[in-house]
């Protein structure tokens, strides 16, 4: 089926529903490297476990449903460009979840350069209806350009200041770290498997780009919140590079005015910028 900009926005939402134990809770604070801090033991021992805002990326993750021949979306040529999670309430260390993932606008940067889809998935409590986190993804959809629609996107990246930082973090990955990371959900190959790599001209298997946005995210907790989850209210941020198991992540910090700060994360090893327009804000 031929892609169809039109049939995808009038879609109605695509309901998941994920049960989810405190196992899985610290299995994916390990996945984004936590543990290695003493702050870090609330999100990896049972005793007064607390979940990692950026948890909400994984619960009630629907899988790549782009694949889906109905979509008509060429899913070889798509890729993960942008994340940003609003966190609206703490989440529950075990339970049931259902995410609700609608497509918001597909944005056409014409035949030769592809479209931008954007998507939210809202993440509610099973057990009272809470809005826990609304979960928004956009996806460059390299063989789909030429759509028609608009071609502007409905935001631009958050501007990060072109001054010196106000504190940088190292955070260290291990080889094995997308290893541990996909036992969260995500078993592309890619992440894996040498050979799958190598056939997408990678030197190897390259980490998730949602568990160095969790990295991040646990950094950034951290430094500015005193790893505190209620604290944290949103994350954003593109992705402009992949990052190798085992390399070291320098995060840049710009704290800004109230509750807001703006950051980016480097391998200086390879000079490589891996996250960029980074925005976080939270509570005091």
């Amino acid at each position: 089926m031929a892609f169809d900009r039109e049939r995808l926005l009038a879609l109605p939402p695509r309901v998941t529903h994920h049960r989810f134990t405190r196992r899985d809770t610290m299995l994916y604070a390990l996945g984004v490297g936590a543990g290695q801090q003493p702050g870090d033991l609330p999100f990896v021992y049972e005793e007064n476990l607390a979940a990692l805002p950026t948890m909400a990326v994984v619960l009630a993750y629907p899988g790549f449903w782009q694949k889906e021949p109905e979509y008509g979306i060429d899913w070889k040529r798509v890729l993960h460009a942008e994340q940003s999670v609003v966190f609206h309430a703490p989440l529950p260390i075990e339970g049931d979840v259902r995410g609700e993932l609608t497509i918001d606008h597909i944005v056409d940067k014409g035949a030769a350069k592809g479209a931008l889809l954007y998507s939210t998935r809202k993440i509610f409590d099973a057990a009272d209806d809470k809005l826990l986190a609304s979960v928004t993804q956009v996806s460059f959809l390299r063989g789909d350009g030429g759509c028609g629609g608009p071609s502007t996107p409905p935001r631009a990246p958050h501007s990060v200041p072109d001054a010196p930082a106000d504190a940088t973090v190292a955070i260290p990955t291990r080889p094995e770290q997308a290893l541990i990371y996909r036992l969260s959900g995500d078993y592309n190959p890619l992440h894996a498997d040498p050979a799958v790599a190598a056939e997408a001209g990678l030197a190897g298997p390259i980490l998730h780009g949602l568990c160095t946005y969790g990295m991040a995210g646990r950094a950034l907790l951290a430094a500015l919140c005193d790893n505190r989850p209620e604290r944290m209210q949103r994350l954003d941020c593109r992705f402009t590079a992949p990052v190798f198991p085992g390399d070291t992540l320098e995060l840049a910090l710009w704290r800004g005015t109230g509750g807001a700060a703006s950051f980016r994360v480097r391998v200086p090893e390879r000079d490589a910028l891996v996250l960029d327009n980074g925005y976080v804000e939270f509570a005091s």
